[in-house]
């Protein structure tokens, strides 16, 4: 039996049903504004040790919520080597791959950050607040090293 909605202080809710709301409360409790469309959730947060700012973009697809980030800077060509290197070295030495650059071939590739969760999982309130924060975290501190010691 499926439950549309999670419980105060239950075993939470279908993430594929409350996706948007989780975002939501997350973002009021963190007095971000939201930007939403008809297949995502945005917001914005500042990186104040790289002096820019990072959008994370929620969304779905058929299995999983994705957190897309990025920090809306786009990488010359003669960049793109360096920030494989360093997607490859943050991957690596966190052992959980959520930095690439993206859309290699289009006309204005980026780094991104990617994080995901499958949708049939349950999840409260208070679980992805703890989560979103820790993709928030590893989003600062993987920006902050691009842009500190890679110059991206």
């Amino acid at each position: 039996m499926r439950h549309s909605e999670g419980t105060p202080g239950g075993d939470g809710g279908d993430l594929d049903v409350q996706w948007r709301s989780l975002v939501h409360g997350w973002a009021a409790g963190r007095h971000l504004r939201c930007e939403e469309d008809t297949v995502s959730v945005s917001l914005r947060f500042d990186l104040a040790d790289a002096g820019r700012a990072v959008t994370v973009r929620f969304m779905t697809t058929t299995k999983l919520l994705v957190a897309f980030m990025t920090d809306g800077r786009f990488l010359r060509g003669d960049q793109l080597a360096t920030a494989a290197a360093a997607a490859n070295a943050w991957n690596t030495e966190q052992l959980v791959p959520m930095l690439s650059v993206w859309d290699v071939r289009g006309p204005r590739p980026c780094i991104a950050g990617v994080c995901t969760l499958p949708l049939n999982c349950r999840m409260d309130q208070p679980a992805f607040d703890s989560l979103a924060g820790d993709w928030v975290e590893q989003a600062r501190q993987m920006f902050v090293r691009c842009h500190q010691v890679f110059q991206l």
